[in-house]
């Protein structure tokens, strides 16, 4: 717990210093932020020394809780052993650990690791890799990223320009002519009377159309989310991945699995493109769970059959000349080897498939409640989409989202409310009581917020 005068000074230099992520100009320097002070388990402790459920994890990253003596004990091993060294000069025997520790956890071939420092970065390294491939294949035009509206794959100028969240595009300039994007894949929005089957086959065909429209030999990749997290958790139709690579195959586009939020056990696996999905991408790019969110790190993962297509004799001497001053960091790449150890030695992603029934029976319980318009999810992640009903508005949904996120924190939750919607991604050790309790919670402020609105049922 802050003192009073700390806590005065802190929140003063919050905002008149502190420019956080997606700040709104309109009342920058004048937000009331909780102050996130402490954490242990799946608890965080806010500036009033009060313990709250952290409900997304963080940023979808916190796999095995906060406060682990064994992880700060691990970086701080490595901090007093070496705690830099140059990637493009030097190597070091940790990182090299990580990057075989990685490969033998992927499917296929993918056992190139390429460390970045989140997800981002990873992003952005994974299409630079496929522009620079197609360059040295003498594809010189086969660049073009098909993605979808609402996903997203990042904040960096290219993992930003291939993300399809409409809002976030709205002032902020983004590379023209490298991205196509097909419509929304939420089937909550498939129409009535559209089977799941009719709309699995017509997002397919979104994809196979656009190749041709386009023509394969200007399109390079295509970018997924095993399910499109920022975007409200969409969970695509059942094989979707499956059928989308097919169409991948056909044309001689590479698939991309953007796994920054499902890798490292958010569906209970290592990474869910091949578990989960039935998929071998050519590249998985991944973060936040890598480390559980201790330190920045991530990674963009290529297959063997991508390198062995530019190496050696066909490699035209050329450098992929992309990187950054911490790749590979060895801090970073401790943490996420002792990160994998407990999550291996405690058995959590076992944990993680055990408690995932209860977290989608109680998710899917919501839907009775009168505002919600769909509880949607798989493994440890959900969202909750409430509507503000008939005379519904931007405005309103964003009233709606902010009287529910202040009644779950006042009650013991933390939520991450994206507009009108609640979204949850959990640390992956919490245990069924938990579990109960932060639904609890979020079904008495989903009434409070329909009592507080006089929200109707749409």
């Amino acid at each position: 717990m802050l003192k009073l005068n700390d806590l005065n000074a802190a929140k003063s230099w919050d905002n008149e210093n502190f420019v956080h992520p997606w700040e709104g100009m309109g009342v920058i320097g004048e937000n009331d932020r909780t102050f996130v002070e402490g954490g242990e388990g799946v608890y965080v402790v806010n500036e009033n020394g009060e313990r709250l459920i952290d409900g997304p994890g963080g940023m979808w990253c916190v796999q095995i809780g906060y406060g682990r003596d064994d992880m700060a004990d691990a970086m701080a091993d490595q901090v007093r052993q070496m705690a830099y060294f140059s990637p493009f000069n030097n190597t070091n025997s940790v990182t090299a650990r990580l990057a075989h520790e990685i490969a033998a956890r992927t499917p296929g071939d993918l056992n190139h690791v390429f460390f970045t420092t989140g997800g981002s970065t990873a992003v952005d390294s994974a299409l630079r890799f496929v522009q620079f491939r197609n360059n040295l294949l003498g594809k010189p035009d086969k660049k073009t990223v098909i993605s979808r509206h609402k996903a997203y794959h990042g904040s960096t100028y290219l993992a930003a320009s291939v993300s399809g969240k409409e809002r976030d595009r709205l002032w902020l300039d983004k590379a023209e002519g490298v991205a196509h994007f097909l419509p929304d894949v939420n089937p909550m929005h498939r129409g009535d009377g559209v089977s799941m089957d009719a709309f699995l086959d017509a997002k397919v065909l979104d994809l196979e159309n656009a190749i041709l429209t386009l023509g394969a030999d200007k399109v390079a990749a295509f970018i997924a989310e095993p399910i499109l997290a920022s975007g409200g958790v969409i969970v695509p139709p059942p094989g979707y991945h499956k059928r989308c690579l097919e169409v991948c195959r056909r044309h001689d586009v590479l698939y991309i699995s953007d796994e920054v939020v499902t890798g490292f056990g958010r569906l209970g696996h290592w990474f869910a493109s091949e578990e989960v999905f039935g998929i071998t991408p050519d590249i998985i790019t991944c973060a936040k769970g890598m480390t559980s969110g201790y330190v920045p790190m991530g990674a963009a993962i290529i297959s063997d059959r991508l390198i062995d297509d530019i190496s050696g004799a066909a490699s035209q001497d050329a450098t992929f000349s992309n990187g950054y001053t911490y790749s590979g960091h060895p801090v970073s790449a401790a943490a996420a080897l002792k990160n994998m150890e407990i999550i291996e030695s405690e058995g959590i992603l076992e944990h993680a498939r055990a408690v995932t029934p209860l977290f989608q029976e109680r998710l899917q319980a919501l839907s009775d409640l009168p505002i919600v318009s769909d509880a949607r999810g798989m493994g440890l992640m959900g969202c909750v989409e409430c509507s503000s009903g008939d005379v519904a508005s931007l405005e309103r949904d964003y009233a709606l989202g902010g009287v529910i996120d202040a009644f779950c924190q006042a009650n013991g939750l933390i939520l991450r409310p994206i507009i009108n919607m609640c979204v949850f991604s959990p640390p992956l050790i919490i245990n069924e009581a938990q579990i109960n309790q932060m639904f609890d919670i979020l079904a008495q402020g989903i009434r409070h917020a329909a009592d507080q609105m006089a929200v109707q049922p749409s």
